[in-house]
């Protein structure tokens, strides 16, 4: 356990917040398998201050939801601070403040990566959302703007004098996107430099993976992101490895089966079958990767438009799993 701010963490083993991705249904799917913290997909501050349905959406929590860190994105001081106003209103357990999403339409605006260009507005925003706020505060951050910028080690201790209670970082500058390496070395030095938590992000790709950036840099906890895709069960290899130093077997190919219709009665219950079957169909692909036909499965799913039609390729799952295998 540790703590951030005064909310308790269960464990070391965080979920990244992923556009498209990160929704109730998700969430409730990394906590089965012993996920300590989730953060929600980020949220306009704008669509928050102007009253969106889709927006408040995002945000939306069941009872079971927490902690829960709502992550908030923007570059204007006044709508981010009433944003993250709003996000405490509507029940957020910790507040993360966007300045590491390095896409186009989000940089262009000067918000997510782009801050980093701007630490003076950072400084700002992060010091009057923490003013603002009862909750704590984090700040989400990528290495820099590009491959020899080292801004995180300025912006994450402007972070801690502003108040803010951990920081996460993924050591990929803006640039490289999702391309090449993380230089975890970067999550070391931050940790070094810092008294609040520091949560490590980039290339955990398994259990192994996560312990060996803990080895490696001392961070407070880890942060896991496409690994978890169709893959909720990397959560528990991973709190069982860090937290007890044990392994466990990856799951079974039933397992796999078993788990994609749970997430799939879960995103129904939560936004109705219509929406649900859109939404989920990258998910059910990411879950049935790497299975014997996962190319006609996936053209089968994509193209299924009801509950009875999914109920149909999931019995016939189940029912050849035994010819099924996941490839090595």
């Amino acid at each position: 356990m540790f703590k951030i701010g005064h909310v308790e963490i269960p464990n070391r083993v965080v979920a990244a917040p992923m556009a498209g991705v990160s929704d109730r249904a998700y969430r409730h799917m990394t906590r089965l398998f012993g996920c300590g913290l989730v953060f929600s997909e980020m949220i306009s501050d704008m669509g928050l201050v102007y009253g969106q349905a889709k927006t408040r959406q995002l945000a939306e929590r069941s009872g079971d939801d927490q902690p829960l860190a709502l992550q908030i994105f923007g570059s204007q001081l006044e709508p981010m601070v009433k944003g993250a106003q709003i996000l405490e209103e509507l029940g957020a357990d910790l507040i993360d403040i966007n300045m590491g999403c390095p896409t186009p339409k989000i940089v262009k605006n000067g918000e997510g990566a782009a801050l980093m260009l701007n630490l003076p507005q950072a400084r700002e925003i992060i010091g009057e959302i923490v003013r603002a706020v009862q909750v704590p505060v984090t700040v989400k951050m990528r290495k820099g703007w590009n491959d020899e910028d080292k801004t995180c080690i300025e912006l994450a201790g402007i972070a801690e004098a502003q108040g803010a209670s951990a920081v996460t970082l993924h050591p990929r500058s803006r640039t490289q996107f999702f391309s090449g390496q993380s230089d975890w070395e970067m999550i070391k030095i931050v940790k070094e430099n810092l008294t609040i938590p520091v949560i490590g992000n980039g290339d955990i790709w398994s259990a192994d993976d996560a312990l060996k950036m803990v080895e490696e840099t001392g961070c407070d906890a880890v942060m896991i992101g496409r690994a978890a895709l169709g893959n909720p069960f990397i959560f528990k290899e991973t709190v069982e490895l860090i937290e007890r130093g044990r392994r466990i077997p990856p799951p079974s190919t039933e397992e796999r089966i078993a788990v994609a219709y749970q997430h799939l009665e879960l995103a129904c219950s939560f936004k109705g079958e219509t929406v649900a079957i859109r939404e989920m169909r990258k998910h059910l692909a990411w879950y049935t990767r790497g299975m014997r036909g996962a190319a006609r499965i996936r053209e089968e799913i994509n193209q299924a438009t009801n509950r009875e039609q999914l109920d149909s390729i999931f019995d016939r799952l189940v029912v050849g799993s035994e010819e099924l295998g996941v490839r090595s």
